[in-house]
């Protein structure tokens, strides 16, 4: 179940047909999640940008960090041509080498010098971190399973063994519509402090007890912003500040030890130059460009979906046991919505 099956509804502006990232046309989403025994709580994401060949057909991309410490493979590249060439991934720190080699092996074109965008946090308190369970073919079942619609959100793919809030945290997403225009967002949910959490404005963390999960507010959270607004690199970098709101509306603070970035692609323009070796390429080649006086109300899309992502996270993830036996409670939907509704 989702914040909006309990009756709670972030923000004001109208989510898209199936509340999640893949309402932005062409985007997909595929899950290969790893449960195993007593001590493998971990698995891996992965986000398909658009319908055409990731890797050969680029889109204009941005990313921000809010604290950085964590990671996201890719990013000089991303930063000196201001495009996204690859699909996303998203998996367990210990787990990003894999992934990143797993999703170059993936390229059809056999270039061979693929720099694919993998991000991580960490899942050590549940899982069995340094047993580095994710393999190349769980990556290839999880980009082979993407599909557009609804997503599994929760104790899935890559946040398969996170925490959040103290919570059983994990993989959540939202959309917003406005202007004619979608803005999706997918987060990995791994951060923040119990008495600290916020929805709507409302500090339900307080009223929820102490957690006793170790090294509360030392995770992060990797945010991947979509839309299929004609923007720029740098128009995407915009985008993907403001996400980050999102995470401060829910309490989140970027703390010392927390790696939160959040990364944006725009699917407006699908002429660009191929991402490919050798390839002909134009001396030039025209786009369509988004006035900067018109962001706003995409700015207020990216934040009310990046909160209502982090409070689906929270409320579709179930309470897990894991390794060493540790027990992280799910955060019930129903006592949430009651709390909030006693405001």
């Amino acid at each position: 179940m989702r914040a909006r099956d309990h009756g709670i509804v972030i923000g004001s502006l109208e989510p898209g047909a199936s509340n999640a990232i893949t309402d932005v046309p062409g985007v997909r989403v595929g899950h290969t999640t790893l449960i195993s025994g007593e001590s493998v709580r971990t698995g891996v994401t992965v986000i398909v940008p658009h319908d055409g060949e990731p890797f050969a057909e680029p889109v204009f991309a941005g990313y921000h960090w809010l604290n950085g410490n964590g990671e996201l493979t890719g990013m000089a590249y991303l930063r000196e041509l201001g495009m996204l060439a690859s699909p996303i991934g998203l998996t367990s720190t210990g787990s990003v080498g894999v992934v990143r080699d797993a999703l170059a092996a993936l390229d059809p074109g056999g270039q061979g010098w693929s720099l694919p965008v993998v991000g991580e946090t960490w899942d050590g308190s549940l899982n069995d971190i340094t047993g580095r369970h994710v393999t190349a073919e769980h990556v290839a079942q999880a980009f082979s399973a993407a599909s557009g619609g609804a997503v599994a959100e929760g104790s899935v793919g890559g946040g398969t063994g996170m925490i959040c809030h103290g919570f059983k945290g994990g993989v959540g997403t939202a959309s917003r519509v406005v202007d004619g225009l979608t803005v999706g967002v997918l987060v990995q949910a791994n951060h923040g402090h119990r008495d600290r959490l916020t929805v709507n404005g409302v500090n339900v963390g307080r009223s929820l007890g102490v957690s006793g999960v170790p090294h509360e507010g030392a995770g992060s959270i990797i945010g991947t912003v979509a839309t299929d607004a004609p923007l720029l690199p740098h128009q995407c970098t915009r985008l993907a500040r403001r996400a980050a709101l999102g995470v401060g509306r829910t309490g989140g603070a970027g703390e010392n030890s927390s790696g939160d970035g959040f990364l944006c692609f725009a699917t407006g323009n699908r002429n660009l130059p191929r991402n490919v070796l050798d390839a002909v390429t134009p001396k030039t080649y025209p786009v369509t460009v988004m006035a900067d006086d018109h962001l706003d109300p995409l700015y207020h899309a990216v934040i009310e979906a990046t909160e209502e992502a982090i409070v689906n996270a929270l409320v579709a993830a179930d309470t897990m046991t894991g390794f060493r036996g540790l027990t992280v409670e799910g955060l019930d939907g129903a006592r949430l919505a009651y709390l909030l509704a006693g405001v």
